[in-house]
């Protein structure tokens, strides 16, 4: 049963200290209660001590101790907790908020049981002259006997497995990988974790001899970082902290360090990263806070307390109040951590504005690296994110020459501008040239180019900006005309309206309509789209795998430029030669594709038909 509960073996040592640090706790708050003076935090200490020889792993306290009774209670019954019901007692006094009892002791204990083969507690209760010894090999049951112990406190000691193909027990004899994990499992645990490390030095007047001799080594730090003062801690120490904890060789572009008290108490720390992490847009990338209670690890990457938009943040969360079931690995997704994740979520939110707002350069480089996550998050789950992110979005702007925000572009709005235009491509050069901005910039509107796959997917979950829509420059309609406008290029569409259908005609398909343009001004020709799927989207949807059996086809609208002097050659030719018009309207729909960066269907055909029309 337990090691259906347990995901890694290791967790036994983290699981046996946090019950040596919650029998500290008790006797120090019986201690606090009583009134009694010869007991100090600082007489307190948790031991381990390694015996190759004899394959065993010792761990001890001088804690509370248990009786008799309380062995049998809370080792001869799985999942019983003495500190369980210690905590539930505690909590209705609300007092000593120096005490911090970890979890229960039972289920714990038992983690034991995947490592060693045998197991003896001896214990002494404090106050107490008898000591008992409860001993077990696991299913055979337990055996409780008396016992000579000086101190009272409690002494576990583990007989491990032995090693097999699959599992090396003896890893755990060996001192290194103990301090490993202590420090990994157990670092702020608040009492020293102390074991004898075997060391070597040069003899003295030797200058090649060395010796070895033994050195007593406290293994944990005791003092997490992030329940200090933050006038306490330097940006320096910060930053160190970071790369040592996660492995960067930079320095974090944003600390947030914060404590929250209320309807769920935690202290976090959390980092964003100066660049993104190799794999972080791929499926290997894993999201997620480290989750500590009380200072012990519970998950190295709690990925509930992140939303994907916010992936790239790392950090840990420290709680007491987090509801926990039989084993710490899992972790119940109760109010307590939804509340946790919903402030966590705002302060980090809130964080980025003020970045944003008062240290533009460092946004900037911020969302260089991890803007393209924010848009993600504004189309995930049908734009539900959107209020949360849309403030922290930066666009290209064809005025400003720079990213900017949709607020400062709708602030800067002329009073006239009916929308909020933007331009896609793959590069801010080639959407510089598009013919279709051509019209939007003549009434000194300002456009925003966007560049990323995404882009256009979020602007259409964000639909509106401040009650302003979004419009494309490559729509139909940028209402840009005034109604005499309207009117004039209604009548020439009218008057060449057979033309249009004959070439529409001989296009075969390739298009739902041709038509004269409203928005070009001095190129020929442009491609635009009706309904909802751009000429954009298509390059983006057609580029993901598995789509060549049902590539997705917009419904494309040939514009051509009725001031254009090529307008001219096409009605002459409607009137005199409609074959080569046939061509020219191949040749037309070719180039626009070109000017959209669309591969063409035929090169060849296109370069035949130029070389033909070349020595006409």
């Amino acid at each position: 049963m337990i090691n259906s509960i347990y995901t890694h073996k290791e967790i036994f040592l983290r699981e046996l200290i946090s019950n040596a640090s919650d029998a500290i706790d008790k006797l120090y708050y019986k201690a606090l209660t009583d009134g009694q003076t010869g007991l100090n935090r600082d007489d307190f200490e948790i031991r381990i001590r390694l015996d190759q020889a004899n394959r065993t792993i010792t761990i001890s306290d001088n804690g509370c101790g248990m009786t008799k009774e309380e062995l049998e209670t809370n080792l001869g019954t799985i999942a019983k907790s003495g500190s369980l019901n210690f905590k539930k007692n505690l909590e209705q006094g609300k007092e000593n908020e120096d005490i911090e009892i970890i979890g229960q002791f039972g289920v714990g204990f038992y983690s034991a049981f995947m490592v060693a083969e045998h197991v003896a507690v001896s214990s002494k209760a404090y106050g107490s002259d008898e000591a008992w010894k409860w001993e077990s090999s696991g299913p055979e049951g337990y055996t409780v006997e008396p016992c000579e112990k000086a101190e009272h406190g409690t002494e576990i000691v583990l007989k491990l497995k032995p090693d097999t193909d699959d599992e090396k027990y003896s890893e755990f004899l060996d001192q290194y990988r103990i301090k490993g994990l202590v420090k990994k499992y157990s670092d702020y645990i608040r009492y020293p974790i102390k074991m004898d490390m075997e060391k070597s030095r040069l003899k003295e007047g030797s200058k090649d001899e060395y010796e070895k001799y033994t050195e007593t080594e406290t293994l944990n730090s005791m003092v997490p970082l992030w329940r200090k003062n933050k006038n306490e801690i330097t940006q320096d120490e910060y930053n160190e902290f970071y790369k040592s904890k996660f492995s960067d060789y930079e320095n974090p572009a944003k600390s947030i360090h914060m404590y929250v008290e209320g309807a769920s108490n935690f202290h976090a720390l959390l980092f964003i990263p100066a660049h993104a992490p190799f794999n972080f847009y791929t499926r290997d990338y894993e999201k997620g806070l480290q989750l500590y209670s009380n200072g012990v690890l519970i998950m190295d990457k709690c990925a509930d307390l992140l939303p994907d938009y916010f992936s790239f943040v790392r950090g840990l969360v420290d709680s007491q109040d987090l509801s926990l079931n039989i084993s710490r690995e899992m972790l119940q997704h109760d109010r307590q951590l939804k509340l946790i994740a919903e402030r966590i979520e705002k302060k980090i939110r809130s964080e980025l504005e003020t970045m944003l707002k008062n240290k533009r350069e460092e946004y900037e480089k911020f969302f260089k690296n991890f803007g393209l996550q924010l848009k993600y998050g504004i189309y995930e789950d049908y734009g539900m994110h959107k209020d949360v992110l849309k403030d922290l979005l930066l666009f290209y702007s064809s005025t400003e020459k720079k990213l900017v925000t949709l607020k400062e572009y709708t602030d800067r709005m002329k009073e006239d501008q009916k929308y909020i235009y933007y331009a896609c491509g793959d590069t801010i050069q080639h959407i510089d040239k598009l013919p279709q901005a051509d019209a939007v910039r003549e009434r000194g509107y300002e456009i925003l180019y966007m560049t990323d796959p995404v882009d256009e997917f979020a602007i259409s979950m964000l639909m509106k900006y401040n009650d302003k829509e979004f419009k494309s420059i490559s729509a139909d309609d940028l209402g840009l005309e005034t109604e005499e406008e309207k009117k004039e290029a209604e009548k020439k569409i009218e008057e060449n309206k057979d033309m249009l259908a004959f070439m529409k005609d001989s296009l075969k398909g390739k298009v739902t309509d041709v038509v004269l343009s409203k928005k070009l001004k001095t190129h020929p020709v442009c491609i635009s789209t009706n309904g909802m799927i751009s000429m954009e989207m298509e390059k983006v949807l057609n580029s993901m795998p598995n789509v060549d059996k049902d590539r997705v086809k917009t419904q494309r609208v040939l514009e051509i430029n009725a001031n254009h002097p090529i307008f001219e050659k096409l009605c002459s030719l409607y009137q005199n030669d409609k074959d080569t018009l046939k061509e020219y309207a191949s040749l037309l729909y070719t180039q626009a594709l070109l000017i959209e960066g669309v591969p063409i269907d035929d090169p060849v055909e296109y370069t035949n038909q130029i070389c033909k029309l070349m020595i006409k």
